[in-house]
């Protein structure tokens, strides 16, 4: 019965350090994603658009997932959302390649919700 309480206890950091791995992961590729998207894959207008300036609210958090405080995680959690809204509107509203960068959008910040909802569960439940 002690080693399956040990395997656990031993699982749990790398689990949480997975779930770290994809939140930064995930939240990087949102503002590359964002970047690319609107300076050079498919912008508003020809040779880019101010719009690229909608990730700089993504470059905030990322200081805070890569110094692993927990606040971040939680309050990231809750504005991916709005990105979230951003890509699903424009999936079905855009034309290709603009509605299939929407989807991959999509795809990250769903990526990023539960990645951060995982790790912030899994630390409060090894902090006890």
């Amino acid at each position: 019965m002690n080693t399956s309480i040990n395997t656990e206890q031993n699982s749990a950091p790398r689990f949480v350090s997975t779930t770290r791995s994809l939140a930064v992961g995930s939240l990087l590729g949102l503002i590359v994603l964002g970047l690319a998207w609107e300076l050079f894959l498919a912008p508003l207008r020809p040779g880019g658009s101010w719009l690229a300036l909608k990730v700089l609210p993504l470059c905030i958090p990322l200081a805070g997932l890569l110094k692993n405080r927990m606040y971040t995680y939680r309050w990231v959690s809750l504005l991916v959302w709005l990105y979230f809204t951003e890509g699903a509107v424009r999936a079905y509203s855009d034309r290709p390649p603009s509605s299939y960068l929407a989807m991959v959008q999509v795809a990250l910040c769903l990526t990023l919700f539960v990645a951060c909802a995982l790790h912030v569960r899994l630390r409060l439940k090894n902090a006890h």
